[in-house]
């Protein structure tokens, strides 16, 4: 059985005795903070890191009120609650959960004791971050480890410990520490000869060295990934392996719903879902679709699609908001750079209609970005507040690191979140450590909290991971690994993950759909880091008493996990306008914004009638009340790691949650909710 790993890793007793050197104290009761089980697939260690090299150490302080974090959501969005839709503003979700005054005052207790200067310690705004520039001979006597230097098979490295320790007494102070274990991103084939700048080596670094940069041309298809900075992290474009997949040219348009088995078309999509509805409140309302540069949308492709498609908003843009330096670059086109933006806005703006679609364009062309790139600009108080950046994974702004990068200041609260966020990039779970995900995922929570729907894909390699990778015996990631490899933020308890399905070959529109079986299988499973929210409890239960997977303990997180997806939209046969031809594509990368279309509608008729926006729905969703505003999927699966995986089956599977919309029975519940 795969042990569940809770948002804070159990404090493991022990005494070290610490060097006698003027930075430390001896003999100071210790335990264990975080620990790695081994070393991830392609990093081998290379050599002991040099003692006199400096180390940003940034100490994330733990919340308050995160034990009251899901109560506070439930209050606001289970549909039984008095207090259903009555959301918190950001003021209030930043006082809430700002660390105590206690728990600052004694980490910065610890770092004096320790030797270090008053002026060498910074706490962040809100006093929520204590960083200190350390050499590594100070870190490894303040956290009793050892640093090494990390090789990558590409050449590349990374600095990090096993290991660290910290005051048994600051163990419910201290969230996480970095740089420490945490190999938080994976590294990809290099990608372009950008030039970094010539200041680079004076920049704070974690290996002395000149980083080994790349002269290579942008590549295409399995080839796409960010650069790499001196630690050997790849900072940005999360997700790799989650891009739409292409099929064939498109030749003829279907102008009737006689062949939506394909060809998917925004008819189709309307005719499966029953989606006849018209925006009353368009101004009032928000849509927010999420893109990583270099994906990025071509407006003579919107145009063409709108065209074809839905000719009311022909020459429509959607309105960009820059984050971090992000745009809608031209210069590099094809499909693995415009296929994704493409395909998002088209639909997502096609079955709005009226409806004004923000694209939150993340991260400039140099350093690309992370999901917490996006989250501070979206949520000053996680900015500002939560600090919930690693830099170890996370792109540091202003860019200091390439020449042309951007410049300007780091993006933080400057964009209002939209009512509904659809994202369709996705990490493997496992690449990140629970801590991080952890933090991450309370944002999440607390965007609910806001009134924010969030919505992520599933995965489109069934139960493996990001580019078919499964867990192997060591704990990393392989092609031939046989454990079950869940996608994150799916695995978290406070998004809607959406899987995918497809109308069958010769079938009828009208027909029952199957789990998507052409080109893709729907990403599904359990959680390896976040165990089950008491939403989904009973729905995950009569699935594993009735249909029980066929696979042992050791393969799944078969001990009370969070299980995803929680939804699904037809994700097979997409015609796409890209680079100024029609194509089919496939992928949750499709039936994310569309989920996303569908539920900014059922917002528009809410607050048309001066109720407000749905938030954070899974508990709704999965109320009684909700019985039959899906429609059921009973057939296909989600093959992965060397098995046929899950099962589609009678009520929630792993494989397409709920089922998919039933958009009047939907539209009719959300309604009679205050």
């Amino acid at each position: 059985m795969l042990p569940m790993l809770s948002f804070a890793l159990a404090a493991l007793a022990a005494t070290v005795s610490v060097l006698a050197n003027p930075i430390a104290a001896a003999n100071i009761p210790r335990v264990v903070h975080e620990k790695r089980d081994a070393i991830p697939s392609g990093w081998k260690r290379s050599r002991k890191h040099l003692p006199t090299a400096f180390i940003p150490l940034r100490i994330g302080l733990t919340q308050s009120n995160l034990d009251k974090l899901e109560e506070f959501l439930y209050e606001v969005s289970d549909p039984v609650s008095s207090s259903y839709g009555k959301h918190w503003d950001t003021a209030k979700v930043a006082h809430t959960f700002a660390p105590s005054e206690e728990t600052v005052d004694r980490v910065r207790a610890w770092l004096a004791d320790s030797g270090f200067e008053t002026v060498r310690i910074h706490v962040t705004p809100a006093n929520t971050w204590v960083e200190v520039n350390a050499t590594v001979e100070e870190a490894e006597q303040l956290l009793a480890t050892e640093y090494y230097v990390f090789e990558h098979t590409t050449g590349y490295e990374h600095v990090a410990c096993d290991e660290y320790y910290i005051p048994e007494e600051l163990s419910t102070h201290i969230d996480f520490i970095t740089p420490t274990i945490h190999f938080n991103a994976v590294v990809r084939t290099p990608s372009h000869g950008l030039t970094p700048r010539d200041s680079f080596n004076a920049t704070p670094g974690w290996v002395n060295n000149t980083a080994p940069w790349f002269n290579a041309t942008f590549p295409h298809w399995n080839t796409t990934a960010p650069p790499l900075r001196s630690n050997g992290t790849n900072l940005g474009h999360p997700g790799v392996g989650l891009f739409p997949k292409p099929g064939g040219p498109i030749s003829n348009h279907y102008a009737d719903l006689q062949n939506c088995d394909q060809q998917i078309t925004p008819d189709c999509l309307r005719a499966l879902y029953g989606i006849i509805y018209k925006p009353l409140v368009p101004h009032k309302n928000s849509f927010g679709i999420v893109e990583y540069t270099p994906q990025a949308y071509r407006q003579s492709d919107l145009d063409i699609f709108f065209d074809q498609y839905a000719p009311n908003i022909k020459h429509r843009q959607p309105e960009l908001v820059s984050i971090d330096g992000g745009f809608a670059q031209t210069s590099y086109e094809g499909f693995y750079f415009n296929g994704e933006s493409d395909l998002d806005l088209q639909y997502g703006m096609a079955l709005t209609d009226r409806q004004k679609v923000t694209l939150y364009q993340v991260g400039d062309m140099y350093l690309g970005a992370s999901f917490n790139n996006f989250l501070d600009a979206i949520d000053g108080s996680y900015c500002t507040y939560d600090g919930g950046d690693d830099p170890s994974v996370d792109a540091p702004y202003p860019d200091q690191w390439y020449a042309g990068g951007y410049t300007g200041p780091k993006s933080c609260g400057v964009a209002p979140p939209a009512h509904v966020i659809s994202t369709s990039y996705a990490y493997n779970e496992v690449e990140l450590s629970q801590k991080y995900t952890a933090r991450q995922c309370a944002e999440y929570a607390k965007l609910g909290l806001m009134g924010v729907t969030v919505l992520y894909s599933s995965g489109d390699y069934g139960v493996a991971g990001n580019n078919n990778l499964c867990i192997n015996d060591q704990g990393s990631e392989s092609y031939d690994g046989t454990t079950f490899n869940p996608t994150f933020p799916s695995g978290c308890p406070y998004v809607t993950s959406v899987g995918a399905t497809q109308i069958n070959p010769g079938a009828k529109v009208t027909d029952p759909e199957s789990a998507c079986e052409q080109v893709i299988y729907s990403g599904g499973g359990f959680s390896n880091h976040f165990p089950r929210p008491s939403y989904q409890q009973k729905a995950v239960e009569n699935y594993l008493t009735n249909y029980p997977p066929p696979y042992p303990s050791n393969v799944w997180n078969s001990d009370n996990a969070r299980a995803f997806p929680d939804l699904s939209a037809n994700g097979a046969n997409y015609a796409v306008a890209v680079d100024d031809a029609f194509i089919s594509v496939y992928g949750t990368s499709a039936s994310t914004p569309v989920v996303g279309a569908i539920l900014t509608l059922v917002n528009d008729a809410r607050l048309a009638v001066g109720k407000s926006p749905i938030g954070f729905i899974n508990p709704t969703i999965y109320s009684k009340f909700f019985h039959g505003a899906f429609n059921d999927i009973t057939s296909g699966g989600n093959q992965g790691c060397g098995t046929p995986g899950f099962q589609a089956v009678p009520g929630w599977d792993p494989v397409t949650g709920l089922g998919t919309p039933n958009f009047p029975e939907m539209l009719v519940r959300w309604l009679t909710l205050p």
